[in-house]
């Protein structure tokens, strides 16, 4: 048997830094929502684990995927293998969710492959040992966001047509969130009244000071739409109506910047993946 699944990248539509935690971590509040584009991953059954292509700079068993499985196996005591393809589009350091989507998407592939019939609750929290946002993927639905990113609701914003622009930077996230000059005060707001406000990301200002890069598209692409800065970066997006319009400033983009167009989604490509099957 042989599954082909979706791990899509998603957007923060907008993000506010409440508080710091005395352990370091940040409470937040940001609304997820997923995108028709993102990396696709491939599982087979296999003796052992093995994941290709290896990812530049990555030892194997660091890479999310990887941890991914061993750890529904170690949770589960399941003695069965796999050989993972991936294919990988969506930036590392993009701020664009690729290594959590991926992860998830190897947790909820691998629940189905190895037929373990684990709820995607207790799927969820698995993918929390593996970073915050991976809940979110597992979930799969777009939600409003609280705590350190692991408290969520669901949420059903506009679906418009977005294009995504990389700057050709790697934004470390764990610099921006130790930044002294990091705003944290934004006050706490329910999703009613974040909706009912211009949105905007609390960490946009300090990355746009750090990589000009960043500045400079953003101050880009508002020629063309609203736009805002995804997690801590890189990648930025802007919202359009149609393809067309979306496309036509892809096309035009400056020298430097990669990026693609896609259709918002509030229920994730891998869940319709699923359902499909």
């Amino acid at each position: 048997m042989t599954l082909r699944l979706p791990a899509p990248a998603k957007l923060n539509l907008f993000l506010y830094i409440t508080g710091r935690r005395s352990d370091g971590y940040h409470d937040l509040q940001t609304l997820f929502q997923f995108v028709d584009f993102g990396d696709v991953l491939c599982f087979e059954e296999a003796p052992g684990l093995s994941l290709s292509p290896a990812l530049p700079g990555v030892a194997p068993e660091d890479n999310l995927i990887i941890k991914a499985a061993r750890l529904l196996q170690a949770h589960t005591g399941c003695s069965k293998g796999a050989h993972i393809t991936l294919t990988k589009h969506l930036p590392m350091g993009g701020g664009l969710g690729g290594g959590s989507s991926d992860a998830a998407t190897t947790l909820v592939g691998l629940n189905r492959l190895w037929q373990l019939g684990l709820d995607h609750d207790e799927l969820a929290g698995l993918g929390l040992q593996l970073g915050a946002d991976v809940p979110v993927f597992v979930h799969g639905r777009a939600a409003f966001a609280e705590g350190v990113g692991d408290i969520f609701s669901d949420a059903t914003p506009p679906e418009p047509w977005y294009l995504v622009l990389n700057p050709g930077v790697e934004v470390a996230t764990a610099a921006i969130f130790t930044d002294p000059n990091l705003p944290r005060s934004s006050p706490v707001l329910s999703l009613e009244q974040r909706l009912s406000m211009p949105w905007q990301n609390d960490c946009e200002g300090l990355v746009k000071k750090r990589h000009p890069e960043v500045a400079k598209l953003l101050s880009w692409l508002l020629e063309y739409a609203p736009s805002r800065m995804t997690g801590t970066g890189a990648c930025i997006f802007g919202t359009f109506d149609s393809r067309e319009a979306a496309e036509s400033a892809l096309n035009k983009a400056p020298d430097g910047a990669s990026g693609f167009v896609a259709k918002g989604r509030n229920i994730s490509p891998l869940h319709t993946a699923l359902n499909a099957l």
